[in-house]
């Protein structure tokens, strides 16, 4: 059996297995994490949780501020549009992402007292945020360029080594710390620099160039009218921990820190799939090739709502195995948080198009709108109702942000593309609606055990029914990304 599973790996197209190993890297780099939850829930008080989540918060947010993101949307894309110089391209982004962490570290520390007041932190803190942030950015550049050219076993190598040096070294340090939140910190950031630094020299040395004018320009020029974007973004996702610390407390920033953590499962899923298609969603709009492009994201879309519905109707099992009793309060925040993951992938199937024909307003309207709108809601509703009122801020949120980036979809096609129609709309509707109600429908019987998966198993069966169906769907789409 294991012969024809092997030889039936071989057959398949270089595509596909390096698919399959990017998907197990991202199990790995979120699933060991995930695996090792309840060891730190155990070592570290709510207190303490609440601190780190919220140190992660703040990390999402000086990333930004820091590196422009510059290795993602303007990096995934320009290697596609600069194929030519993809090594120049490259190095060159590599040495202004140096640089400008280096800057950012001197201001750092030239009011290193104004920052830590605003950011509640301590320098250490502060300095290992700098380095996580510099050496992440690292890794992303060479992550992206491995997984364009689909190699995927010295990616597998790296992130299996980092995935469980990172939990280790943190245990290590946490059960030889009073400050049990700053040891995990500290663990994770001398990983992070011994593992991840080197790509970026070495890519430097690859490319040959650490200062480009042409690709600097295109970069900064490109990113800058971004930075709102992807702020919001980060804010969208982040700030519920920071304004529950500020406004409720600490503990309590913990509990909610860890539902987000768990729900955040999903992440694997969204990472995973994004970054394998988005290559490809790019190639297909430049070569305006879009009649497998829907099959191909519905399908997607499907696999992350039923992989919502199984995650929320086993979060009280979750819970229990993640958290000792003092976390219990954070199950009904998981159900808004988790489905909010469905929104988050809705909006990486619309922005390709924004980003490819470089409509940045547009791009950063569409998420500043949902950002800004969750901390009025925010700040209206954890007084009122608590920190769980959080995550229903974000599903809406999130909702509202996928839709906007597809009306600015819409308007791409019709101002570059002819008015041409990549998906039919009503198909993302549908799904959002039932994906939502289904997910909904859990929480009244997270405490009736028989009932909740009963509910369960009427959802696997009609599955199964349809499974055929479902098969040719799902099959039709894997022959179309193939044919790329």
């Amino acid at each position: 059996m294991l012969k024809k599973v092997k030889v039936k790996y071989d057959l398949l197209p270089i595509q596909m297995k390096a698919s399959f190993w990017f998907f197990v890297c991202a199990v790995l780099q979120r699933g060991i994490s995930v695996i090792t939850t309840p060891i730190f829930t155990r070592l570290l008080s709510t207190t303490d949780y609440g601190r780190y989540s919220v140190f992660y918060s703040w990390l999402s947010i000086v990333t930004v501020i820091v590196t422009m993101n510059l290795f993602t949307g303007v990096f995934t894309m320009g290697i596609v549009k600069f194929r030519e110089e993809e090594k120049v391209f490259t190095s060159s982004l590599q040495g202004l992402t140096i640089t400008l962490c280096l800057a950012w570290t001197i201001i750092y520390l030239l009011f290193r007292e104004f920052w830590n007041s605003l950011f509640k932190l301590t320098t250490v803190q502060m300095l290992a945020m700098l380095i996580m942030i510099w050496a992440s950015a690292s890794f992303s550049f060479w992550m992206t360029t491995e997984r364009n050219r689909f190699r995927y076993k010295r990616l597998v190598l790296i992130t299996l080594i980092v995935s469980i040096l990172k939990p280790v070294i943190s245990i290590i340090f946490v059960l030889n710390s009073n400050d049990k939140a700053t040891a995990r910190i500290l663990g994770i950031a001398l990983v992070e620099l011994v593992c991840y630094s080197g790509f970026s020299f070495a890519q430097i040395a690859t490319g040959k160039v650490f200062f480009s004018s042409k690709f600097w320009k295109y970069a900064i020029l490109f990113n800058l009218p971004l930075i709102p974007h992807y702020l919001s973004g980060v804010v969208l996702a982040g700030a519920d921990k920071i304004m529950i610390q500020r406004m409720v407390g600490e503990s309590e920033a913990g509990i909610y820190g860890l539902a987000y953590s768990l729900a955040q499962i999903m992440l694997i899923v969204n990472e995973s799939l994004n970054k394998t298609m988005s290559p490809w969603l790019y190639q297909k709009i430049r070569d305006r090739k879009f009649e497998s492009m829907e099959r191909v994201v519905v399908s997607s879309l499907i696999f992350v709502a039923a992989c919502n519905i199984l995650l929320i109707a086993i979060a009280p099992e979750l819970l229990f195995l993640f958290a000792p009793r003092e976390y219990s309060e954070a199950i009904y925040t998981i159900v808004p948080v988790a489905l909010s993951g469905f929104f988050s992938y809705l909006y990486l199937c619309f922005a390709p198009f924004e980003f490819y024909y470089e409509k940045r307003i547009w791009t950063t309207v569409g998420t500043l709108v949902g950002a800004i709108l969750n901390v009025i809601l925010n700040y209206l509703l954890i007084p009122k109702f608590g920190y769980v009122a959080a995550g229903y801020t974000t599903l809406l949120c999130s909702a509202i942000l996928g839709y906007t980036h597809m009306y600015f979809m819409k308007k791409v096609c019709d101002n570059y593309l002819n008015g041409v129609r990549p998906y039919r709309y009503g198909m993302f509707l549908a799904l959002s609606i039932c994906s939502t109600a289904l997910g909904m429908a859990f929480v009244p019987v997270y405490e009736h055990r028989i009932i909740r998966y009963l509910l369960l198993s009427v959802i696997v069966i009609i599955i199964f029914l349809f499974r055929k169906k479902i098969e040719v769907f799902i099959r039709r789409d894997i022959i179309q990304w193939e044919s790329k």
